[in-house]
């Protein structure tokens, strides 16, 4: 029987251990600053905001290439001929990264593209549901696979918060104006993923450990979440008890298993340090 392998994007911040885990490969995005492009998570996170705060501006961002696609998809049938790689992209509606995974697929049989119209730990939840289905059920029929991910992708459900709006308006996501209103009235935006587009949903006041619960609170009361595992996401520069506040939601709630995600280079450019965020899948 053919191996069923999963690829995606880093973007997706599945943390190292879990892609080590299971069958997964992961193709880099790319962050550039001073003219040198990065493949993302081969710099520290720091550098970003190192940058930021040097520049007064965020860096680009851009997504896998269909070369690089290419050389990870003859990487695998090199290594395994009979493989079956199955794509669970990056959202199309916000990148073209899956764009250019279409095109590189063109060349290779036994490839199955997935657009999970999602990111960070939303896009990455789909993967290791995946994953921990195949793992479950190994002899499971690709056809049958493939349709419980397809099935999976309007049940994630991504929420985040940014830890400030430094680097959305830098980024030209928010005008000075609203910049400098959110500021003084200590407003924070809910980041959701809404029909795979970064929309902002929600307005919360107040500082990081009140907003936190509040998001909590609306998160798992307006979807109705498979309580067997919850993803808690962060950017470098969350304050630990922050952390510790979400754990503990989380297991007041009732979820069996919490996974913490980090933001990587590409997420950290757009969301800035200290945000936090849940992701999670419907029944």
């Amino acid at each position: 029987m053919a191996n069923i392998l999963f690829t995606t994007e880093s973007g997706a911040d599945v943390p190292k251990y879990l892609v080590d885990k299971y069958p997964i490969y992961v193709a880099p995005m790319h962050v550039i600053m001073d003219e040198k492009d990065y493949p993302d998570g081969t710099i520290p996170v720091t550098d970003i905001y190192d940058y930021y705060e040097r520049t007064n501006q965020i860096p680009s961002t851009t997504s896998t290439n269909p070369q690089e696609y290419t050389e990870l998809f003859e990487q695998i049938k090199k290594e395994d001929p009979d493989s079956i790689i199955v794509h669970i992209g990056y959202t199309s509606r916000a990148s073209s990264s899956f764009q250019h995974a279409t095109i590189a697929a063109k060349d290779f049989d036994n490839i199955h593209l997935i657009d999970a119209l999602n990111v960070s730990g939303g896009l990455g939840s789909i993967v290791l549901f995946a994953a921990q289905l195949l793992e479950r059920q190994p002899d499971i029929a690709l056809e049958d696979l493939i349709e419980q991910i397809k099935r999976k992708v309007p049940k994630s459900r991504f929420s985040f918060i940014p830890g400030s709006l430094d680097f959305l308006r830098a980024g030209g996501r928010v005008s000075n104006a609203a910049y400098i209103s959110a500021s003084l009235l200590k407003i924070k935006p809910l980041i959701e993923l809404i029909d795979g587009k970064l929309t902002s949903t929600k307005k919360y006041r107040g500082p990081m450990k009140q907003v936190v619960e509040k998001m909590f609170r609306d998160y798992v009361s307006h979807y109705d979440l498979d309580k067997e595992v919850l993803y808690l996401l962060y950017s470098v520069g969350l304050d630990e008890s922050v952390k510790e506040i979400m754990e503990t939601l989380a297991t007041e709630a009732g979820f069996t298993n919490l996974v913490w995600i980090q933001a990587g280079n590409v997420i950290s450019t757009h969301a800035g340090p200290g945000g936090a965020g849940f992701a999670g899948l419907e029944i």
